[in-house]
């Protein structure tokens, strides 16, 4: 089965890839490397045994992927390919509408003009905006309290139109919430360039010495204890979620929605807590004011992907701090320049 990826150098998309490959399943990778190292390809290689097909190259590029299109036999898309920081979107939203909306309509364009009618997208528990209560189904209201959200809310939107003009296709919406964690060999894991805008990587950065301090953005949410409280999945679980779309609906005609989070939240303090334990290492933080656009909970109800998919989130938050620490303690400058 011959899966194009695109995104697949990134965080999600690499360990995506690499349980495909452990399936069965031929991953192409497409990535433009703008938050991302081509040495990603090794690692991916070195944990699989199996070198991925990688071309460079941007979604936006409605020839380069004409071209990916003509030349493989693509059975389904994965499409991660997107910006992804909530901060950085507020103060730079024409980018993110370029990159992620129309990045993903000129994907869909490529998709229909080669005749492939299966696509899994990467959205996000964003587009449930400020939730009215919690845990989150998949039938609440959508909404948006920033660019990044709403950009990932148009994509969805366009793509329910689209598939209900295209009745043939299958399309699957993934509303991810929060990834964290990384490969259990700790040879892949979380690189953000520049300074992390996710609480996990920069906990790791702080215990391995490449940060001062933790910044906790708000501290008077209407919470445990006053931080913002989210729902944190493993990124192999994440993974793994794909896989189950791909095999369960993948080739379903029909629009599918899905929620992929654990059904529990955790503080912003209970994962530095939790970290510290799983590190041995201290991490000072500060209490600074909130994010524009950060909300103050969120977590899942992922009972229609375990029962339409076979899936559930099995990893515990022990995984996840401990994965993490080996990533960052055996990488504390993240991945080589290639």
């Amino acid at each position: 089965m011959l899966v194009l990826v695109t995104g697949g150098m990134g965080y999600i998309g690499s360990h995506t890839c690499i349980q495909m490959i452990d399936a069965g399943m031929t991953p192409i990778i497409f990535d433009n490397l703008y938050n991302s190292k081509s040495s990603v390809l090794d690692r991916i290689e070195e944990v699989s045994g199996q070198r991925p097909i990688f071309i460079e190259g941007d979604v936006r590029d409605k020839g380069a992927l004409d071209k990916v299109f003509s030349q493989y036999d693509i059975e389904s898309v994965i499409h991660f390919a997107g910006l992804k920081a909530v901060g950085e979107s507020v103060s730079m939203p024409l980018e993110y509408y370029d990159n992620n909306v129309n990045g993903s309509y000129v994907l869909v364009s490529a998709m229909r003009d080669a005749g492939v009618k299966s696509l899994i997208f990467s959205s996000s528990a964003t587009v449930y905006g400020d939730p009215a209560s919690t845990p989150i189904l998949e039938n609440f209201p959508t909404s948006a309290t920033n660019p990044y959200g709403r950009s990932k809310l148009i994509v969805e939107e366009c793509l329910t139109d689209f598939q209900q003009a295209n009745p043939d296709w299958s399309i699957t919406l993934l509303r991810y919430f929060n990834p964290v964690g990384s490969h259990p060999s700790g040879r892949l894991g979380e690189d953000p360039q520049g300074i992390p805008n996710n609480l996990m990587p920069f906990v790791s950065q702080v215990a391995v010495g490449r940060r001062e301090f933790l910044s906790v953005f708000g501290s008077d949410y209407p919470t445990i204890d006053g931080t913002g409280v989210r729902d944190y999945i493993h990124v192999m679980d994440l993974a793994d979620g794909h896989l189950a779309a791909l095999n369960h609906v993948g080739k379903k005609s029909n629009l599918h929605i899905y929620n992929l989070g654990t059904g529990k939240g955790n503080s912003v303090l209970e994962m530095v807590a939790a970290f510290e334990k799983a590190s041995g290492k201290s991490i000072p933080y500060k209490l600074v004011d909130r994010r524009p656009g950060d909300i103050a909970e969120c977590w899942a109800d992922p009972a229609k992907a375990k029962a339409d998919l076979n899936w559930v989130a099995t990893r515990t938050l022990n995984d996840m701090t401990q994965d993490t620490w080996r990533w960052q303690s055996n990488n504390p400058e993240g991945y080589p320049e290639a």
